[in-house]
């Protein structure tokens, strides 16, 4: 899917560091690095920044489902983290369970390599 790149970044996913991966329909990979400025005061990634990745990959696979000349905003969003991060890289990928015309729900999962960090779920409003 090839798609511009000023409608698949913003300003906020540029500063916190998030790189597409892969983007398919209702389907958004994103990964991110830990640099310094992510760090909590324990030095590990902070809870907010993989929350903002979660987000941002949900965001991405909603538009990549309805399709990127209609926008969604996020309504509600559940997730569980399961272990820290230390150095290295995360990925998020963000699939679209289910697509209807005022609501979409969407399933991700953030991982360091084969390690599980975090499981979320969220609902996002079609504008």
């Amino acid at each position: 899917m090839q798609i511009p790149a000023e409608y698949v970044e913003s300003a906020f996913s540029q500063l916190l560091g998030c790189r597409l991966q892969r983007l398919e329909t209702g389907v958004a990979e994103v990964a991110l690095t830990l640099e310094p400025h992510l760090r909590n005061r324990g030095q590990k990634l902070h809870g907010g920044a993989i929350f903002s990745l979660v987000d941002i990959a949900m965001g991405l696979a909603c538009s990549a489902s309805h399709g990127f000349d209609q926008q969604s905003v996020t309504i509600e969003c559940k997730i569980n983290y399961m272990r820290a991060v230390s150095d290295g890289e995360v990925v998020c990928t963000a699939q679209v369970l289910h697509a209807g015309r005022r609501t979409l729900v969407v399933d991700a999962d953030v991982f360091q390599g084969d390690k599980r960090v975090a499981k979320a779920q969220g609902t996002f409003a079609v504008l």
